[in-house]
Parts: C-alpha cells; sequence; structure tokens
C-alpha cells in the first residue's frame, strides 16, 4: 500500500524533468495514485515529458488565465478521474520587467501579469477543481519564503507574498467543504523558472552556506516529498499551512 493509494491527482505545471511538478506527479504514481497532468503552450513537450512518467498520464491545456480553459476543467478531467483527491499548484510567471532591480519602474500591466498567474491563480484553480472535491481533499501551492526581499526577486517576491495570504483565505473558505489548502516553501531549485529569475546563483551560494541540513539545488525531490506528505492522509488537521523544504534555512538568523 503506497502513501496515495487509490487517490486521484491532478498535477499543474509539469513542463521539464527538473520541475518539482515532475517529480510531484513520479512519485504521487510510485506511491499509488492516478495522475492527471495540466501544461500551458508548448503542450506537446509536455506530453513527451509526461511520456517519460512510470506510467501513462493525460495532459491536458491549461491556461489560468483563460476562463474557458477553468471553466471546462472538471469536464475535460472527468474522463480520467470520477473526483480528486489532490491538486498541485505548480504555476508562476513574472515578466523580465517584474524582476531583476527594475521594481521601481515596473508598470503596472507587467505586475497585473505576475499577480495574475503567480497569485490569483490559485484561487481559480481551486474552484476550477472544487466540483470534483465534493468528498474532500488536498490542495497545495508551492512557495518561495515571502517574509523578507531577496534581490531581484522583486515582484515575484510581493506576488509570493499574495499567495500566502491567498493560501489562508482559501483555506477558511473551503475548510467546511473538507478541502485543505497548504503551501510548501522550497529552497531554491534549478528548474526552468529559476533559469529567468536574475540572482539565482546568489541564492543557491545563501542556502549552501547556511542551511542546516544542506541543500542540494538540483534535488527536486525532498520538495516533492513534502507535497505528497500534505497530499496524503496523514495531516487530516493541517491547513493554512505554510510547510517548509528548505534544509531548515528559514530557522537561521543572518
Amino acid at each position: 500500500m503506497g502513501l496515495l493509494s487509490g487517490k486521484q491527482i491532478l498535477v499543474t505545471g509539469v513542463l521539464t524533468e527538473s520541475s518539482i511538478a515532475f517529480h510531484v506527479a513520479r512519485l504521487a504514481q510510485r506511491e499509488g495514485a492516478a495522475v492527471v497532468v495540466t501544461g500551458y503552450g508548448r503542450l506537446g513537450l509536455v506530453e513527451r515529458i509526461a511520456a517519460r512518467l512510470p506510467q501513462p498520464a493525460p495532459v491536458l491545456e491549461l491556461d489560468v488565465t483563460d476562463s474557458a480553459h477553468l471553466d471546462s476543467l472538471a469536464d475535460r478531467i472527468r474522463p480520467h478521474a470520477d473526483r480528486l483527491d489532490g491538486v498541485l499548484h505548480s504555476i508562476g510567471f513574472a515578466p523580465r520587467t517584474a524582476l531583476g532591480g527594475d521594481f521601481l519602474t515596473t508598470p503596472w500591466e507587467d505586475v497585473a501579469t505576475a499577480v495574475q498567474v503567480s497569485t490569483y491563480s490559485l484561487k481559480a484553480l481551486a474552484m476550477a477543481a472544487a466540483p470534483l472535491m465534493e468528498d474532500g481533499g488536498s490542495i497545495v501551492g508551492l512557495d518561495f519564503d515571502a517574509s523578507v526581499a531577496w534581490p531581484g526577486y522583486d515582484w515575484m517576491g510581493v506576488a509570493k507574498a499574495g499567495l500566502e495570504s491567498c493560501s489562508r483565505y482559501l483555506a477558511g473558505y473551503l475548510g467546511p467543504r473538507g478541502i485543505r489548502v497548504n503551501l510548501v516553501c522550497a529552497g531554491p531549485l534549478r528548474t526552468i523558472a529559476a533559469k529567468g529569475i536574475p540572482g539565482f546563483g546568489d541564492f543557491e551560494s545563501t542556502w549552501k552556506s547556511r542551511a542546516p541540513l544542506g541543500w542540494d539545488s538540483s534535488d527536486p525531490e525532498p520538495v516533492a516529498r513534502t507535497c505528497l506528505a500534505l497530499m496524503s492522509g496523514w495531516l487530516p488537521s493541517t491547513t493554512g499551512e505554510i510547510v517548509h523544504a528548505d534544509g531548515g534555512l528559514h530557522a537561521i538568523g543572518g
């Protein structure tokens, strides 16, 4: 019996084998779950990456800024899963002007894009999945520490702070339905998204020198395992929480 035996999981944000989402999908299957994957844009690439999972997984297109995609999501999932027990929100984007030190001159249009895709989409995805979560379940989002200002992270840091607040409000509103909402706050990992963050190497060196458990920025598995733990039945009273999977750096002062 696996940790997720018999569960049906939706995993968004699978793009490459280095992505946290890919490893969540891989480990979820290994632990007994049936997995549905969503991708955006280069869907052919997502399908090729999904084919490398231990078992075949259906791939659906999902643009979280497209209301038609969101409104139809539950109906498009139903041929593959009659319910959802868990949902991974692994979605984030900020235009280049919103990163890299131009915080004071970033136009609102680019800030709005970052907030819609990286923050509001958690609520949008939760509502799109909710019709398949009538018996409750677990929504897990991916976070990066928003308690401080990281050089160059700029408006994405603001969006992550909004994500943290959004998850707490969702936990409050969805709790009566039996739906738990939590975030996993990861250390820096070498993903496609990380390549777009100016100064990412500085994050790596900070974690390497200060994380008490150490940190391997090329290994997403510890973060993926934390996501699976939150989707399992072993944390039934945990919601509105930010669980750190960062080698312990968040607990260590400067």
